[in-house]
């Protein structure tokens, strides 16, 4: 009796979390459905050249490259976790870890690396002429085109795929794919017959995941001068300063986003297993020996050097030649401007994270819609989000205007278009789901029998909070801090749009400088980037291994 009198205390309690938490996923959501909306809105004459002339290429372009990199992500992200998940090799333990490596590299740096490597003077084809005598075919070696964009997100997209599907068949597949080996099964037979089948589901998953970011990239199809819907926002946008095609071109881009999601839970609901029994064990791999165990070792070797070794390596090289003239007081100015508004975004989305995961611990209907509306910003992509901050900040600024003007004020009307807020708001937005899962996992693995406890001897909620709970879940809370402060040092699509004039990062000098053809000027903030990115990729590891032991 005294328990179920605790547990309506709580509930009572969480009435002022819970309207905070309302509140934040409200202003989650308000951008992105300013921009889903601005599909019904009358169209202007410039969007009815673009629908006439232009929007079939574009949705055709992305449709096209977005499929591509899906169909190859998947093929070499679960070949790679089927090797290194069922059999061990030569190598093995290194691989395990070194194959998420390519995760610390942005795409549209990888993009402009070899890009410039395959280029006529750069060192492939200058080492295969001075070298070898060999002069290749431009069109066949040149990467700037629709198949170099498909091999640079294969390349540096399948850790998703990988990682996911690894984790998979280590965990859920044991006993199936045991029993098959005891059956007379050979490697082959087992991989299409059960290993597939069984992980179709996560395999989707990470797939879609690999989509949405095909979907959001502006750096490598700007840079290789492909034409997909995110491209013509940016364009549409500081091309032809029409905010309102933009807008539209935005809101179908969300229209695919919305079909792939759609797709991928089908997929899931349709292609759902359970075990018979809640016990499992580790997959044990079996011993490849001889030319097998060296041929895998090969393969894993081969796409770790193109994916992470050689262009970190040209790029340390780049670095080295420009590391005196790029390394000044004003470099270290953008190294701080990053810095500073990736932490000032972490802590507003780690406080946030924290509030909603808390207030939102019961199971029910308010609580599974907040998370998914708080989380929403992930699957969208930077150039909607973008967009979508610049038209409430624009139309707040506005309202302003109006006051200020009424009553004469003193100062500028333009309060929050000008600032860093618009920034640190897409950020917040999109990235709200790195901090908020890390909080809710640590929610999940604690229980709620501590807090009840602390409820029982008459603590308040947020004293409870405080003492008890955030104590408790302080790794989950480092670890989700560390994430989402590496993803935002990454993005590039929502800082192009949103910083203020003359305020740069470490992505956006990067792109530009790639850009205008400084390509080796664009080594050192790549490599830094690349850097704090490798932060992410040991806690991804960390976290693994703790989870298995």
């Amino acid at each position: 009796m005294r328990l179920n009198t605790v547990k309506v205390k709580i509930k009572r309690s969480l009435g002022g979390w819970r309207i905070v938490s309302l509140t934040w996923a409200a202003v989650i959501l308000l951008p992105i459905l300013v921009v889903f909306l601005s599909i019904f809105d009358p169209p202007n004459d410039n969007w009815n050249q673009i629908k006439q002339y232009l929007i079939k290429d574009y949705i055709s372009e992305t449709v096209q490259l977005t499929l591509m990199v899906a169909v190859l992500t998947g093929l070499l992200g679960v070949t790679l976790a089927w090797l290194v998940a069922a059999f061990d090799f030569p190598g093995k333990r290194f691989f395990r870890w070194s194959l998420v490596l390519p995760l610390a590299i942005p795409p549209y740096i990888a993009a402009f690396t070899y890009s410039t490597m395959f280029s006529y003077t750069g060192v492939v084809q200058t080492t295969l002429r001075n070298r070898f005598g060999i002069v290749p075919d431009q069109d066949f070696i040149t990467v700037s085109s629709m198949r170099g964009a498909v091999i640079v997100f294969t390349l540096f997209l399948y850790p998703f795929v990988y990682l996911i599907t690894k984790s998979f068949l280590e965990r859920q597949s044991a006993s199936y794919i045991e029993n098959a080996r005891l059956l007379g099964r050979n490697g082959l037979s087992i991989f299409i017959r059960i290993a597939l089948p069984l992980s179709r589901p996560a395999i989707a998953g990470s797939v879609s995941l690999v989509m949405f970011e095909v979907l959001s990239d502006y750096g490598v199809t700007s840079y290789f001068g492909i034409q997909t819907v995110s491209t013509a926002i940016f364009q549409t946008w500081f091309g032809m300063y029409d905010a309102d095609s933009a807008m539209r071109l935005a809101s179908w881009l969300m229209m695919i986003v919305i079909g792939i999601f759609l797709v991928e839970m089908l997929l899931r609901k349709r292609r759902a297993y359970s075990a018979t029994t809640s016990k499992s064990r580790p997959l044990v791999p079996r011993r490849l020996t001889g030319l097998q165990g060296w041929t895998a070792s090969l393969f894993c070797m081969l796409v770790w050097c193109a994916a992470f070794l050689f262009p970190v390596l040209q790029l340390i090289v780049w670095a080295g030649w420009t590391f005196e003239s790029m390394w000044n007081r004003e470099f270290i100015r953008l190294v701080y401007q990053t810095l500073s508004v990736a932490v000032v975004s972490t802590l507003l989305i780690m406080i946030f994270s924290l509030i909603v995961a808390a207030a939102n611990r019961t199971r029910s209907t308010t609580s599974f819609f907040i998370s998914k509306a708080v989380t929403a910003g992930y699957s969208v992509p930077g150039a909607i989000i973008a967009i979508g901050v610049l038209v409430v900040f624009l139309q707040l600024d506005k309202g302003w205007a109006a006051i200020h003007h009424q009553f004469a004020l003193m100062g500028t009307p333009l309060v929050l278009s000008l600032t860093l807020a618009m920034l640190v708001m897409g950020y917040v937005i999109r990235f709200m789901a790195t901090g908020y899962n890390a909080v809710e996992v640590g929610f999940e693995k604690i229980g709620r029998k501590y807090t009840e406890a602390s409820r029982m001897l008459g603590l308040g909620m947020t004293k409870t909070f405080l003492k008890v709970d955030l104590p408790l879940i302080k790794g989950a809370v480092m670890s989700g801090s560390i994430l989402t402060f590496v993803e935002i040092c990454k993005e590039l699509p929502l800082a192009l749009i949103l910083r203020p004039f003359n305020f740069e990062t470490l992505a956006t000098k990067a792109y530009r400088y790639a850009s205008d053809e400084q390509i080796f000027e664009a080594a050192i903030p790549s490599l830094l980037i690349i850097g704090i990115s490798l932060i992410s990729v040991y806690v991804m590891h960390y976290l693994d291994r703790r989870w298995e032991q």
